[in-house]
């Protein structure tokens, strides 16, 4: 059973990895902006909570529906699968939290150490060889962050710099935690169903969170508000079911590769909205000399996470075989 069921012949397991990803990457593009706005009402921890516990429920409600022996899984659980649940907790805590000290684009800019950090995992863990191409794509990234990073703390004032390095160093973390989930995820789908894998990843952090929730926060959101967390519990089942089923139909490095556009969507969807006028979030401006670093950044990560492959990992087909 696959989240989302696409009809194509199995020659075209990349074409299904490909629109697996992509539907990642655009949930991802605007998951950054939504956040932003709960971020007025609702503190990080509660938010984080609650996106976990919408996207379970839906996940549970759906595999109930179409496949109730895929939720055999919770039963007894992979201890990697839980380990990859807290990983995934501690990454929605720290770039929220990161959020919520900068903005949405710079955000989106500095989460992309994740992907970097998933291509080591792919050469050191995954034993996939570097190129020269993908060494000149960890340059390309640094300078690109350093340039971004430089760009954005000139712009502003003294008192707002240092909650922005302290936002930059949340996103950083959380996209560690983010790496650590991502390596972990790709090992597990070589022997589990990925969506029964995500029941037990989606449960761990609302059970690691919960003695954290403002419960009492909860009864004072407007409900403009409570469709936007709703909003972002149903962006995270799509994000993380696509992105499961994109790591059994192709590599790392692609998903890696693809994921890492999203920084364009969000980019561009707040300069519109600063172009708009809007009042429900803070406009953006980012200059030339920024957008120059952000697209650095973008490109050296797209240059690292490639590699040339010529045909699915031996692990992908012994998956299809167990099923």
């Amino acid at each position: 059973m696959q989240l989302i069921d696409i009809k194509m012949t199995p020659k075209s397991n990349l074409t299904k990895g490909l629109l697996y990803a992509g539907a990642t990457a655009i949930s991802w593009g605007f998951l950054a902006i939504f956040l932003k706005v709960a971020l007025n009402q609702i503190d990080a921890i509660t938010l984080s909570w609650f996106r976990f516990v919408i996207a379970l429920i839906v996940l549970c409600i759906l595999l109930l529906i179409r496949d109730p022996e895929k939720l055999h899984l919770i039963t007894k659980p992979p201890k990697l699968a839980i380990v990859a649940g807290i990983a995934l907790g501690f990454n929605y805590i720290g770039f929220i939290t990161g959020i919520d000290k900068t903005t949405a684009s710079n955000a989106q800019i500095f989460i992309q150490t994740g992907p970097l950090l998933l291509a080591l995992a792919g050469i050191f863990i995954f034993k996939e060889k570097v190129s020269k191409i993908q060494m000149l794509g960890f340059v390309i990234a640094i300078c690109g962050f350093a340039l971004f990073f430089n760009e954005q703390l000139s712009n502003l004032l003294t008192e707002e710099q240092g909650n922005y390095k302290l936002g930059s160093l949340f996103v950083i973390l959380s996209a560690i935690s983010w790496a650590c989930y991502a390596a972990l995820q790709k090992s597990l789908v070589t022997k589990f169903n990925p969506q029964s894998l995500n029941v037990i990843i989606f449960a761990a952090p609302c059970l690691m969170l919960l003695p954290f929730v403002d419960f009492e926060g909860l009864t004072l959101l407007t409900w403009q508000i409570w469709l936007v967390v709703i909003f972002l519990g149903v962006n995270t089942v799509v994000a993380y079911g696509c992105l499961a089923e994109a790591f059994q139909y192709i590599e790392a490095n692609k998903v890696a590769i693809i994921v890492t556009v999203n920084p364009v969507i969000t980019i561009v969807t707040m300069s519109i909205l600063a172009y708009l006028e809007v009042t429900f979030i803070k406009p953006e401006i980012i200059s030339f000399v920024g957008i120059v670093g952000g697209l650095l950044v973008i490109t050296g990560a797209i240059l690292a996470v490639k590699r040339k492959t010529s045909e699915h990992p031996q692990q992908i087909l012994e998956a299809k075989q167990k099923k």
